[in-house]
C-alpha cells in the first residue's frame, strides 16, 4: 500500500469508509430537504380565493371602482408600545370615514400571529392595540364606502427589532 492510500496519521481509506462517507453526505442532504418541505407545507397559509376564475371575472370592475375612492393608506407600528397606527386618507390628504371597516394583522407565512384589530379614531386616524415580534407583516384592511363601494387593501411592512 502506498501513502497516497493512506489517510493522516496512518489510517487506511477503504471503500467501506468512502461509502458511509457518501451515505452520510446523502443522508445529511436528503433529511434537510425534507425537513424544509414539511416546514413549507405546514405554514401555508392557504387559499386567498375559493375559485380564482370566478374571482377574476370582476376584478377589473372592482379595481377601477376602487381606485376612484382615491383612499391611501399607510401603517406605522410602534413594537415597543404596541400601537399600530393607520392613516386612511382620500386624494386631498382628508381622513376617510368607511362605512364598514375591517383590519387583519398577519404573518405572510402562517396564521398563529393573527389579529383582528379593533380600531379605534384618534385624532384622523385609526389605532389599534397589537401584539408584535420582529419580521414581516401585513395589514388587511375590507370595507365598504359610504357610497357601497368595496375596498380591499394589503399592507406589507416590516418591524425591526
Amino acid at each position: 500500500m502506498s501513502d497516497a492510500d493512506q489517510q493522516p496519521g496512518g489510517r487506511e481509506l477503504t471503500g467501506r469508509k468512502v461509502l458511509m462517507i457518501f451515505i452520510a453526505g446523502f443522508g445529511i442532504i436528503i433529511g434537510v430537504n425534507l425537513y424544509m418541505a414539511f416546514n413549507a407545507v405546514s405554514t401555508f397559509p392557504g387559499l386567498e380565493v375559493s375559485s380564482s376564475y370566478a374571482d377574476s371575472q370582476d376584478f377589473n370592475l372592482r379595481r377601477d371602482a376602487q381606485e376612484a375612492l382615491g383612499w391611501n393608506a399607510s401603517v406605522e407600528v410602534d413594537a415597543e408600545s404596541g400601537v399600530l397606527t393607520l392613516l386612511l386618507v382620500d386624494d386631498s390628504g382628508q381622513p376617510v370615514a368607511p362605512a364598514e371597516f375591517e383590519a387583519l394583522l398577519t404573518r405572510p407565512t402562517n396564521r398563529q400571529e393573527d389579529q383582528l384589530l379593533e380600531l379605534t379614531r384618534n385624532a384622523g386616524a385609526f389605532t389599534a392595540p397589537v401584539e408584535v415580534s420582529e419580521g414581516r407583516w401585513r395589514l388587511r384592511l375590507t370595507g365598504t364606502a359610504r357610497d357601497g363601494t368595496d375596498y380591499r387593501h394589503n399592507i406589507t411592512f416590516t418591524v425591526r427589532g
